[in-house]
């Protein structure tokens, strides 16, 4: 049963990344790692936008996007991202691409 389990998991998560480049596989789960971090600036600059568009102070709310940026562990995450972007781009893989471009629309809807 345990077994079963563990299979059908590991199958759900690493099936769709078998076809992929290691590059592609990393950049795939360092942006999981962030999504939440992406998700709250998203919300942050709607904000902001939001507060400027009806002339309200925008200061606290750019204080907390600076908090976030400040952060060294994410700092270093995307600094790889950074790294593995060009990468990428240059892959021979034509599915390199279309994976990370659909874990990019698929994070961006559970963030709303």
């Amino acid at each position: 049963m345990l077994r079963t389990a563990v299979i059908t998991v590991f199958l759900s998560v690493a099936a769709p990344a078998w076809g992929l480049s290691r590059e592609a596989q990393e950049f795939i789960e360092i942006s999981r790692q962030l999504e939440p971090l992406q998700c709250e600036k998203r919300k942050l600059r709607r904000e902001i936008a939001l507060a400027q568009a009806e002339s309200r102070d925008t200061g606290a709310l750019h204080e907390r996007f600076a908090t976030l940026d400040r952060d060294p562990r994410t700092a270093k995450l995307e600094k790889r991202l950074g790294e593995l972007e060009p990468r990428i781009k240059r892959s021979t893989d034509p599915e390199d691409l279309a994976a990370i471009n659909r874990q990019h629309v698929e994070a961006f809807y559970r963030c709303e």
